[in-house]
């Protein structure tokens, strides 16, 4: 009879299950962590290129009211970065290049000026493993410049 309920006592507590949800979340909690930090990622990047996007509009429209290539391009350099700054994109690296090869044609055809802005945004802080560090976003943009206005020499 000792025998029979040892046995059935053995039994019953190597069927509970005592502990499994503590052995299913650690199993299933690294797959989920990594799922939320690629999501958020995923929306910097995505949210930072629509930002940046903007920041080039801005300045090419910027440069593009101007009447010489040296104020035009001062402008434009200064509404990337304002507008950078005011969207709340903190680039690594960043550099801006204007062309505005379009305020030099004669008055009455229409020119364009064009920006490229190049931002590096950083990831690194997600601690995502095998995700870059940081990820280089470039946009470009341009403006027309009114074809009747005077321009400088």
């Amino acid at each position: 009879m000792k025998t029979v309920s040892r046995l059935a006592r053995w039994a019953r507590r190597t069927r509970r299950d005592d502990g499994s949800v503590a052995i299913e979340a650690a199993i299933i909690m690294p797959p989920l962590i990594m799922f939320v930090c690629l999501a958020i990622a995923g929306g910097r990047v995505v949210t930072s290129g629509a930002k940046i996007d903007a920041a080039a509009e801005d300045a090419a429209r910027e440069a593009s009211i101007h009447r010489t290539a040296a104020s035009a391009q001062a402008a434009a350099q200064a509404a990337a970065a304002e507008s950078l700054n005011d969207q709340g994109i903190t680039c690594a690296s960043s550099s801006v290049s204007i062309d505005v090869g379009g305020l030099s044609v004669p008055v009455g055809q229409v020119g364009t000026v064009t920006v490229t802005i190049s931002c590096t945004v950083t990831l690194a802080d997600l601690l995502l493993p095998g995700a870059p560090g940081a990820r280089t976003l470039t946009s470009t943009a341009t403006s027309v410049v009114d074809q009747y206005r005077q321009r400088g020499v």
